[in-house]
């Protein structure tokens, strides 16, 4: 379980890290990505960054293989501009939940084209009795 403060670094280290690939970056085959979480370790040393491409598995590739390469400017960038005892190494990872739920979504859409709309349950038993009779 994370500390306080390792979550408070983390959200640091997150945006600072987003801001660097949305304004810094200037690699064009870097594609639409956005970091959706650090983890932080419990010696401060390093740190997962967790992203999400947007594109084909080409581009996510590619995007991945760029945030590898300019992992060590990224960490002087954070060394000289947040005041922590060891800049953490960083390691970019895909976050594939996302990715995940959308497929997940996809699947039970299909599933529900399939079936032949039924109705609620409820009205469906109450269409099976029969009414009462009137006097």
């Amino acid at each position: 379980m994370a500390t306080r403060k390792q979550k408070e670094i983390a959200e640091l280290l997150r945006r600072e890290i987003s801001s660097m690939v949305l304004h810094e970056l200037k690699d064009p085959r870097v594609g639409f990505v956005t970091v959706t979480r650090v983890v932080l370790a419990g010696d401060h040393r390093s740190a997962k960054v967790f992203v999400t491409v947007r594109g084909t598995e080409e581009q996510t590739a590619e995007t991945m293989e760029v945030l590898a390469h300019a992992r060590g400017h990224m960490q002087r960038l954070i060394a000289d501009r947040l005041t922590l005892r060891w800049t953490p190494v960083l390691s970019f990872i895909e976050d594939k939940e996302l990715r995940e739920a959308l497929r997940v979504d996809m699947l039970i859409e299909g599933l529900r084209k399939e079936q032949p709309d039924a109705g609620p349950a409820s009205a469906a038993g109450a269409e099976e009795s029969d009414p009462e009779p009137e006097t």
